[in-house]
């Protein structure tokens, strides 16, 4: 049997518990019996964000963003794109840093968009400025093989 990982619904915040080798078959929430994986980035507030940051086994790739940044609204339809690719290996995330300032401050966000990376609750890697599809991916790639 391989290793069970915490998975949070990002419908109903309900934390799972499923095979390593089954998230790619489908995996539902125990809870709300909605998918766990969309192909699509989650966007949440700071509740949720600790929530997930916290009790989630696979890594989380977050986009800090504001609705005014031109650049940030450029990079979104690739983010979603990205989301496509990585899931459900990695867990998409978009952070409006206007309704979510605290978390802005305690990340230390100087820019936006800025993509941060966290596994296990800690950042393992960070870069500012807009990015293509293939940019993100290869990014998030790179950072989790080091």
């Amino acid at each position: 049997m391989s290793e069970a990982l915490h998975i949070v619904c990002p419908q109903c915040d309900g934390i799972n518990r499923v095979p390593a080798n089954r998230l790619r078959d489908g995996a539902k929430c125990g809870k709300c019996r909605q998918p766990l994986f969309s192909g699509h980035p989650l966007a949440l507030d700071e509740g949720r964000f600790l929530r997930h940051a916290q009790n989630s086994d696979i890594p989380l790739l977050i986009d800090f963003w504001a609705p005014w940044c031109g650049p940030c609204r450029m990079m979104a339809p690739a983010f979603e794109q990205a989301a496509v690719q990585l899931e459900p290996a990695v867990r998409l995330v978009k952070v409006n840093t206007e309704e979510a300032q605290q978390l802005g401050a305690r990340y230390a966000i100087r820019s936006i968009p800025t993509l941060m990376l966290m596994r296990g609750g800690k950042e393992v890697g960070r870069q500012a400025g807009a990015m293509d599809q293939g940019g993100i991916v290869q990014w998030t790639r790179q950072q989790l093989s080091v």
